[in-house]
């Protein structure tokens, strides 16, 4: 099939633009600003594209001659912008890529959310239906997108909607590089008593769901949680972190609430002269929001099947920042 990767530069987009191709699949990538790997990318014969899913323009032409749709663009780490930049990208964005694809003809779109809609989980593991509190404007942004696809769906176009975890794995110099980085140091702070609930992703799961979505009839209509087979405490997982890297490790227990002060004095600071805050109620809820998800719909419909446990994704993703320079 002929396939349209939104965000097809970053880190997500990249893993799934490679799977494609691997599986004879013709690729389309666009994404606002080239990645990690975009020479590569073309190099192994993907169309990567430059440009904007709020461009009406671009997104229609990219969408010529496309079969299926992988929406994974998004505003997510971006700092140094105004929360409208989310909406314009999240939300808008996401619209107009749905009416591109609607119009074309698409037979199948693929929108990638975020487990984050359900903000901190009360009583895990949750499902699907567990209630939707996003605690912020990234998820608030990814979840109006959510009732704009199920539109669209109901137009005749099959839609279907995955909610992923904590994706991390080689390729990622972002996500799961700051815990990497502090362990590599044999000694970790840890805010709180790090028993906060998380739910990891490896990047081969995620794109194994993603995949899994494009076939015709699978998870039509729905909305699927994807993550690995288990959660864990965060302590967990920064011990697995140092287990990786074969680094003897020192957790170090402070107080939360000084740093979640922190964080919204320091983002209040910042966001008016568009810098980006060195600490952000974002990252402090790492230590304080509970994830853990039950993935029963995704295994049922979807056929999914978490195939890289924690151990070996933290494994191979410890040599990738070994190989790349990064530790």
């Amino acid at each position: 099939m002929r396939v349209l990767v939104t965000g097809g530069t970053g880190f997500t987009g990249t893993a799934l633009v490679k799977r494609l191709i691997e599986t004879g699949h013709e690729v389309r990538a666009l994404d606002n600003k080239e990645g990690l790997q975009s020479d590569a990318l073309r190099a192994l014969g993907a169309d990567v594209r430059i440009g904007s899913v709020t461009d009406p323009e671009i997104v229609d032409d990219s969408m010529d001659g496309i079969d299926v749709v992988q929406h994974l663009a998004a505003a997510f780490r971006e700092l140094d912008v105004p929360e409208s930049y989310y909406d314009d990208v999240n939300v808008t964005g996401t619209q107009t890529v749905l009416a591109a694809a609607h119009r074309h003809g698409v037979k199948k779109f693929i929108y990638c959310s975020t487990c984050g809609v359900h903000g901190n989980i009360d009583n895990p593991p949750a499902n699907e239906d567990a209630p939707i509190k996003p605690a912020d404007y990234y998820q608030r942004t990814k979840y109006q997108a959510e009732p704009l696809v199920a539109e669209f769906d109901q137009k005749g176009m099959p839609t279907v909607t995955l909610r992923p975890a904590a994706i991390y794995g080689p390729g990622d110099p972002e996500r799961f590089y700051m815990i990497f980085k502090r362990v590599a140091k044999g000694s970790f702070p840890m805010f709180g008593n790090g028993r906060t609930l998380y739910h990891p992703l490896y990047i081969d799961n995620l794109v194994d769901a993603l995949m899994a979505a494009m076939e015709p009839g699978v998870g039509d209509g729905g909305v699927y949680l994807i993550a690995d087979e288990e959660f864990y405490s965060i302590e967990e997982i920064v011990r697995k972190v140092g287990q990786a890297l074969d680094v003897p490790l020192k957790i170090r227990h402070f107080p939360i609430t000084p740093l979640v002060v922190a964080g919204h004095v320091c983002e209040a600071v910042c966001s008016p002269f568009g810098i980006a805050p060195p600490i952000f109620p974002r990252r402090v809820d790492w230590f304080r929001q509970n994830r853990a998800f039950d993935i029963g719909r995704a295994k049922k419909d979807l056929g999914y099947a978490s195939k890289v446990d924690l151990d070996e994704g933290l494994r191979r993703t410890a040599q990738w920042y070994k190989d790349s320079g990064y530790l």
